[in-house]
């Protein structure tokens, strides 16, 4: 499997939780951790893979929402696509086909096995589809699913079962879209769900008992090289060698993933306490000083924002009912004080780059910023001009500004917390910022977990929140910026931006004419660029610490891959 950036680095699910054929933009690389000698490559031995964030333990790929469980996902889950260096769709367990971007049919590889033995057959695959249906807009990857046809008249009840799904035979089936789009390979949920395992609870609509359930905390499953064990909540996941994987039996007879505190990381890979970690790029400077440790560096796919709460999810949809950051000059100017090259190379070794846009570079439909509008250099003065003409000023001499009313106030701006010591000073310097423009300010950090099932719930704490988000192999925004996705988490509704995006993906308008599809996906960007319904922050390389010792292992832009050929100097 292909460990995506989807979500988060922090949700980034990517969740991810959108997929699609991308090719251009920056140069994107590949890169092999051979420990210097392939000649030392044997069987067995366990590795250590250290993360800093709890995780929250949603151990099943339909269901995760959080980027330190895809992490563990990543090592016992095998999609049924996947993705190339150049982020084009290759088959994996399936193939495809298609004349009309409309009706596809896929065909399943023989005999793939699922950790509980039974076999991997596309009913499978329907069960994941039906289930994401029938629990509808608060599950994550109904944007994933409600395209097919018949979908939504599942989810009403109007349908016993989905109209466009048809099987085959156990390994053959036909899906037909509601209508052609260049993205629905893509976007098309890719995970299927074990039918045995998760018996007693089809047809349950409510996805708090999917979430609850020991299926998926305690003795989870999937067709990945390595199954899950073991797990001790928010400290450990052990996973061990699946012999009957179906591209090969792995090399590793087991897998540790541990929580570690961000500050002990860089000690436990001297010591040889962790063979490898996705780190934190403040680490940069002292990891490199290892001497038994190669570090990875790959273009990334996410980006980090400032969202602000303009509305709330109501019942499927995304509505703009909240007035307080409503005022786009306000938000402007925002962004205008902050810093952002000093800010990413105090905080994240450089590794980084300030973006204009709610896209990494890295996908082709990335604006340049000589097509956006605005480019929001650092500029205070600028800031302050806006401020006063939208009518925030000091009103009663205190050094801070008061609303167009003449009322007080304050910018509640909050930050997640995983017990990493810089999390709290970067947020600091955005507050910072702020105020010395005249906007009062009061930073919260709250625990990193309960801090996004907040932003996702609306909860009144969160009115401006820092968040990122991996795009995953599909460049299309509508996952994350739609009218109809709890992941919009701004709560943003701009309908000629929405039309942009529909028409990117319908085959009426751009055929297979990926430079189309490119125009509207840059015009959608301009309006984001102008209405800064969220602040873009910055972009950010991926990077890894790797023992010498540890062999094989490849990573793309997409993430890790081909773990059951990873294998450890003894």
């Amino acid at each position: 499997m292909k460990k995506s950036f989807l979500k988060l680095t922090a949700l980034m699910l990517v969740l991810s939780l959108a997929l699609a054929a991308c090719g251009g933009g920056d140069k994107k690389t590949s890169k092999s951790s051979d420990g210097g000698n392939k000649s030392g490559s044997q069987d067995g031995g366990t590795l250590t893979y250290a993360m800093e964030a709890e995780f929250k333990g949603i151990l099943d790929v339909n269901f995760y929402d959080s980027q330190s469980d895809s992490e563990i996902l990543t090592f016992n889950t095998d999609p049924l696509i996947t993705f190339d260096e150049n982020i084009k769709a290759q088959p994996n367990i399936a193939k495809w086909e298609t004349k009309d971007n409309k009706v596809f049919k896929f065909t399943f590889e023989k005999g793939v096995k699922w950790h509980n033995g039974d076999e991997l057959v596309v009913d499978d695959w329907i069960f994941a589809l039906e289930t994401i249906a029938s629990i509808g807009p608060d599950h994550q990857r109904w944007s994933n699913v409600n395209t097919i046809e018949g979908a939504k008249e599942f989810n009403e009840g109007k349908a016993d079962s989905i109209s466009g799904l048809k099987k085959i035979n156990d390994y053959e089936i036909e899906i037909t879209f509601d209508k052609a789009r260049a993205n629905n390979l893509e976007n098309i949920w890719q995970y299927p769900l074990n039918r045995k395992h998760f018996a007693d609870l089809k047809g349950n609509k409510n996805i708090d008992d999917w979430l609850a359930s020991d299926q998926v905390r305690v003795n989870p499953i999937g067709t990945g090289p390595f199954k899950i064990q073991k797990v001790i909540p928010g400290e450990s996941v052990e996973l061990v060698r699946f012999n009957d994987y179906w591209k090969g039996k792995p090399k590793l007879d087991k897998v540790v993933v541990k929580v570690i505190d961000g500050s002990l990381i860089v000690g436990e890979l001297e010591n040889g306490g962790v063979d490898m970690s996705a780190f934190h790029p403040s680490l940069l400077p002292e990891i490199q000083k290892l001497k038994n440790v190669k570090i990875e560096e790959v273009p990334g796919l996410s980006y980090y924002y400032i969202g602000f709460k303009l509305g709330t999810f109501k019942d499927g949809k995304v509505v703009m009912d909240k007035d307080k950051y409503a005022n786009k000059q306000l938000r402007q100017a925002l962004l205008y004080a902050i810093d952002r090259e000093e800010w990413v190379k105090e905080f994240f070794s450089g590794l980084g780059n300030p973006v204009n846009r709610p896209m990494p570079s890295a996908h082709w439909i990335a604006a340049d910023n000589s097509e956006l509008p605005v480019n929001y250099t650092y500029d205070p003065e600028k800031a302050k001009q806006l401020l006063d003409e939208a009518g925030y000023k000091d009103v009663d001499g205190d050094g801070f500004r008061e609303d167009p009313n003449g009322k007080k106030f304050e910018i509640n701006f909050a930050h997640y917390d995983t017990g990493n010591p810089t999390y709290e000073a970067r947020a600091k310097a955005i507050t910072q910022y702020w105020e010395e423009v005249g906007i009062k300010s009061k930073l919260t950090m709250t625990e990193v977990n309960l801090y996004y099932d907040q932003i996702e719930k609306d909860h009144e704490t969160m009115e401006a929140f820092y968040g990122g988000w991996g795009t995953g192999a599909d460049p299309d925004p509508w996952a994350l910026w739609g009218d109809d996705t709890v992941w919009n988490y701004p709560r943003w509704v701009n309908e000629e931006a929405n039309e942009l995006l529909k028409q990117a993906v319908d085959v009426e308008v751009v055929g297979t004419d990926q430079e189309k599809r490119k125009n509207l996906y840059v015009e959608w960007q301009k309006i984001f660029n102008e209405e800064v319904p969220a602040l873009p922050i910055m972009e950010l390389n991926d990077v890894y610490a790797i023992s010498n010792k540890v062999q094989g292992v490849k990573i793309t832009p997409v993430g890790t891959e081909d773990m059951h050929k990873w294998s450890i100097k003894q």
